[in-house]
């Protein structure tokens, strides 16, 4: 069974969104596991947690004793399993990245606090350090949440339909067309001609020139990538 392992000074912060719609089924179905670690509940000898960091400056550091102590607390397949802790400095983790995880057993996600926690725990552990964006959120809660769901929607019988999730934005390295329902008009503005056609393929083709379109204009970076790998695929035969 698929398994996140999540260390946290704030489980009650879980299952959140995890805990709704298909992810919250699943869960419920034993399709996957949330293995939560309280932090709070493995002090060091001091009876805390954290420390001020050496050399100075604001805020309090997460000790290394702390997390050792947490950290071996975890079952021995468990600590296989690929290790994440979120900071701004990291690279941005990308949907590639999500659906490797999520043929994997499981994966174990550190969130920081404060000031964050101390160096050497990323670097003894082997931790790789991602980011959800360029922007600063109080926590790694928020962002493990984030990334659980994105992986977990991966899995097999989570989504009701595998259709939906190979035609997702990045699947292909476009980002997805636009999408209609009923009615066929709406203030003024009608559905797409070819999308009425009942002609699948006309469809097929319409939907995949619109999201080369839709990349090229709003993800100008993907879409050189894009470019970039058509142009070595014949070569890859």
């Amino acid at each position: 069974m698929w398994c996140a392992n999540v260390f946290t000074i704030f489980p009650e912060a879980f299952p959140g969104n995890l805990g709704v719609s298909n992810i919250g089924k699943a869960l419920a179905a034993n399709i996957w596991r949330l293995n939560l670690m309280d932090l709070k509940k493995f002090p060091a000898k001091s009876d805390r947690i954290d420390a001020i960091p050496y050399g100075g400056g604001s805020g309090m550091l997460l000790s290394p004793i702390t997390f050792e102590i947490a950290y071996e607390s975890l079952s021995n397949d468990a600590k296989l399993c690929k290790k994440i802790y979120f900071s701004p400095r990291g690279r941005q983790l990308q949907q590639k990245d999500l659906s490797a995880i999520s043929h994997a057993p499981g994966i174990t996600l550190l969130c920081g606090r404060y000031e964050g926690v101390d160096q050497r725990i990323l670097d003894h552990y082997g931790f790789e350090e991602v980011s959800i964006g360029d922007f600063v959120l109080m926590g790694g809660e928020v962002a493990a949440m984030a990334i659980i769901e994105g992986c977990v929607r991966l899995l097999s019988g989570v989504v009701g339909e595998a259709d939906s999730i190979s035609s997702d934005s990045f699947q292909n390295g476009l980002l997805e067309h636009d999408q209609y329902t009923r009615p066929q008009t709406f203030r003024g503005l009608s559905v797409p001609e070819e999308l009425l056609s009942g002609d699948h393929k006309k469809i097929r083709e319409f939907r995949l020139q619109q999201s080369k379109k839709i990349t090229r204009e709003k993800r100008p970076d993907l879409w050189i990538e894009y470019v970039a790998a058509e142009m070595r695929a014949p070569w890859q035969h």
